[in-house]
């Protein structure tokens, strides 16, 4: 009786005397993975005021003053053993409780072990309530911690939500770099650039007193090109963080920015200006270029940059838009990979100076190049202002009217390149042995190819899909007028319900139209949904109704209307005959878009509430899908599918995303895993 009064004379201290004052101890959660089936997170309480005695763990019924560790009860398969404790335990009679406590002074670990599989994805919760004694005080404080373990390989960040898949990142960073390495090699063939490759290798062959000397110091030059670039990629992921950029590819003021920026760089590179950094920025790294051997290379390295950023700079703001998927590595490795491909020339120039006659002479055809590129930049800005205008459902960029302005850039492309329009600082085009202008085999070949386009495009104004562009087109559901409005063998009198088996044979196996939600998210609605009659829901409740009744399986659909990889998922995988006839026939599908913020689609006030694992309200559609992945399964990546069943049990543990090396096969075997794993529970 003596030591439970103890007890709550020391809670009553906590709450009226010291009110749970948490600067004296810091907390700080870990992960390490031991071995293929277990995960061990250890927790640090560190005393950061001196004086402190922090309580250790409940030894025995005994103790009176303790601290504890709990984990939430959905971790309950998952814990292996007791928790552990690591730290310089100390033992001491207290003369103020007139008991024997045991405490450490300055740091102490609790440790837990998980079983959780290389492959799992597992959201750990859970809550520490620590009491220290500081002079006369005796605190208690509770806080609650959280972290994700991911797969092996995959790249996590402990105390966050990251929704990465097994390889996934690594193929991302891989795309990354390899698709910054084409920028690069693109950018040598801008009149900036190019130009400056003989010039340069020149500089270093003929000033050098020998053919060594020369070697080295176009080498030092070329790894100075690539510093500077890396070091900007570092530079902007330590300013802006490992999320920052992502999170702006579906906030619409951003897409707005990019889509100006976009627009502005187009039109530069057909010749209406030059985008060019402060002539003193170049100024004064040319004139340190003359200060010293490693440092005087290195500046001309800079002044290039600097030189040539109105012919580099648009390529790099498209590659940063690119890399902003990688989370902290993707500015690094894509600006790494630009560069090296930039500095490729210098070097191998370097090492073989005889062959710079193959370069030719920077002529019209260099500025074709430039130009062409500006009409890709403003058709790229158009994909920018349809995320916007998806994003405040705007409707002034239709589907229709998206692939018209398109038409129209690649028409205009295609006529360019047949020497039809000319700009300001056009050439004419070659002469042949005739004294008459010839078109280069080369050019014929792009003017095929803008054409194609314009052929290719134009049926999608009367409703086709368009399945190789699919990614980039805003949803069928924004265009007005379809030459199909109802997908062959579409019965009309099904409108309000679709069977699930092909069949009306009875009510028990039709999947009911869409309510909640159905009239504002119809338009988001992609190609392959509405061209293959699917019944998707918008809201999961109600689609967890009708699995149950029809008692289907329910695939967790986690998208974005902004989400390119989810449409290359929908038209390369789910259009498949076999998938598609697996979707239609033996699941209930809740597609829950994540980025859905408008007031169309605004929770009822009695519906909001806030989410912890956010950090912020849920107010609309959009946040509560976003907190049901997040909270539910520990994942904030789309396209991302997970599979339940009536109890709302996830069939498999992992859920599913976009993964182009397992394409149609790999999807197809999961869907019938989950079948299988939902006939097992009936």
């Amino acid at each position: 009786m003596k030591r439970f009064l103890l007890s709550f004379w020391a809670v009553l201290s906590t709450l009226f005397l010291w009110a749970q004052d948490t600067t004296a101890v810091k907390l700080s959660v870990d992960q390490k993975r031991v071995n293929k089936d277990e995960v061990i997170i250890t927790i640090t309480a560190k005393a950061i005021k001196p004086g402190v005695a922090l309580y250790t763990l409940q030894k025995s019924p005994e103790d009176a003053v303790f601290s504890q560790v709990s984990f939430d009860s959905s971790l309950a398969s998952h814990l292996k053993g007791n928790i552990t404790e690591k730290g310089n335990v100390q033992s001491k009679l207290d003369s103020t409780l007139s008991l024997n406590v045991s405490f450490v002074a300055d740091s102490v670990q609790w440790m837990q072990t998980l079983k959780i599989a290389e492959t799992d994805t597992v959201l750990v919760k859970g809550k520490v309530t620590y009491m220290f004694n500081l002079g006369n005080e005796y605190p208690s404080v509770e806080e609650d911690f959280r972290l994700v373990v991911m797969p092996e390989n995959a790249n996590s960040e402990n105390a966050t939500v990251s929704g990465s898949r097994p390889g996934e990142q690594g193929q991302s960073l891989i795309w990354i770099f390899l698709t910054a390495f084409a920028g690069g090699l693109l950018a040598l063939l801008t009149p900036c650039v190019y130009s400056m490759i003989p010039v340069t290798v020149s500089f270093f062959t003929k000033r050098s007193k020998t053919k060594q000397e020369g070697i080295k110091n176009a080498v030092i030059y070329s790894l100075s090109i690539i510093i500077i670039f890396t070091l900007l990629g570092f530079l902007i992921t330590l300013i802006f963080g490992p999320a920052a950029l992502n999170n702006l590819s579906t906030n619409w003021i951003a897409n707005l920015i990019f889509f100006a920026i976009f627009i502005i760089f187009g039109i530069s590179f057909l010749g209406a200006f030059e985008i060019q950094l402060p002539s003193s920025w170049s100024t004064r790294a040319d004139s340190k270029a003359n200060t010293g051997s490693f440092w005087g290379i290195f500046f001309m390295a800079l002044t290039l940059v600097i030189v040539s950023f109105s012919c580099t700079g648009p390529i790099i703001g498209n590659l940063l838009v690119l890399a902003s998927k990688g989370s902290y590595w993707g500015p690094l490795l894509g600006m790494f990979g630009f560069s090296v491909a930039l500095a490729l020339p210098f070097a191998l120039f370097a090492f073989f100076p005889s062959k710079l006659n193959v370069l030719g002479k920077a002529g019209g055809w260099l500025n074709a190049i430039k130009v062409t590129l500006g009409f890709l930049e403003l058709a790229l800005a158009l994909k920018f202002l349809s995320n916007a205008d998806l994003a405040k459902n705007w409707r002034i960029l239709d589907r229709e009217i998206f692939i018209v302005l398109w038409i129209v850039i690649f028409l205009l492309l295609g006529l360019y390149l047949l020497g039809k329009l000319k700009f300001k600082h056009d050439d004419d085009l070659p002469k042949n042995d005739f004294g008459i202008p010839y078109l280069s085999v080369t050019r014929l070949f792009f003017a095929i190819a803008a054409f194609s386009m314009v052929v290719y495009l134009t049926p999608g104004l009367w409703g086709a899909p368009l399945k190789g562009l699919g990614a980039f087109l805003p949803p069928m559901g924004t265009q007005d007028f379809n030459a199909d409005d109802l997908p062959k063998g579409f019965d009309p009198s099904k409108l309000t319900a679709q069977a699930g088996h092909g069949t009306a044979a009875s009510q028990d196996s039709e999947l009911p139209h869409p309510v909640k939600f159905a009239e504002a998210m119809k338009k988001n609605e992609p190609d392959v949904v509405i061209n293959n009659g699917m019944v998707t829901y918008f809201d999961y409740k109600e689609a967890l109704e009708v699995a149950r009744k029809l008692k289907k399986p329910l695939m967790l659909d986690f998208t974005g209307i902004n989400c390119v990889n989810c449409r290359l998922m929908e038209t390369q995988v789910w259009s498949d005959p076999e998938v598609m006839k697996l979707l239609k026939e033996e699941f209930v599908i809740a597609s829950l878009f994540v980025d859905v913020h408008d007031e169309s689609v605004m929770l009822p006030v009695s519906e909001q509430f806030y989410s912890e694992d956010l950090g912020k309200q849920v107010e609309t559609l959009g946040d509560l899908n976003t907190h049901l992945q997040v909270s539910r399964f520990g994942s904030n990546s789309q396209p991302n599918y997970f599979f339940l069943d009536g109890k709302e049990e996830r069939l498999l543990q992992e859920g599913y995303g976009y993964q182009p090396s397992k394409g149609i096969k790999g999807f197809k075997e999961w869907l019938n895993k989950a079948l299988e794993e939902y006939k097992k529970k009936q």
